[in-house]
């Protein structure tokens, strides 16, 4: 019995070396998709924040604390953006993502457009801290449009 257990334990340690091994040796296509999961996990976080911030201007109630710290949010991530395009260049690989190809050979401007937007959070979440609404909502376009420079310089239209 106790033979047939360490036969077995032995297997299983086997098995588990070689399928940790394979895990931590991704092909080179999986880690161009996993890339570009991780590059639009960020994206959908940002989208989530600021998200409710673009809802107070439609009329959703006005929450001057939500919009600060949904602004912070999006100040301390946007760094995250060119960080995590500069880890890979996915160009040559068939992953699903509406990032333009220019951004790797425009990596400064990238750069520049993601600080803009650190700092336009920035000076959106000091606006909102003073919990004026139409304040808050009047330096949404500034934020809104960092958003939008970035898109219309490097993302794939929606149409």
């Amino acid at each position: 019995m106790k033979k047939t257990l360490l036969v077995l334990a032995a297997l299983v340690a086997s098995v588990t070396f070689h399928v940790t091994s394979a895990q931590e040796q991704p092909s080179p296509e999986q880690q161009a998709a996993d890339a570009a999961a991780t590059r639009q996990a960020v994206f959908k976080l940002l989208g989530f924040n600021i998200g409710p911030i673009i809802a107070m201007t439609r009329g959703a109630p006005f929450d001057a604390e939500l919009a600060e710290r949904n602004a912070r949010r999006i100040a301390a991530m946007a760094p995250m953006i060119p960080e995590l395009f500069a880890a890979m260049d996915t160009r040559g690989y068939a992953v699903e993502t509406k990032a333009l190809d220019l951004i790797w050979d425009n990596m400064d401007d990238f750069e520049r457009k993601a600080q803009d937007l650190v700092d336009s959070a920035n000076e959106f979440a000091t606006v909102a801290a003073g919990g004026d609404m139409a304040a808050t909502l009047g330096a949404v376009r500034g934020l809104g449009g960092t958003c939008g420079n970035c898109h219309e310089a490097y993302h794939e239209d929606d149409d």
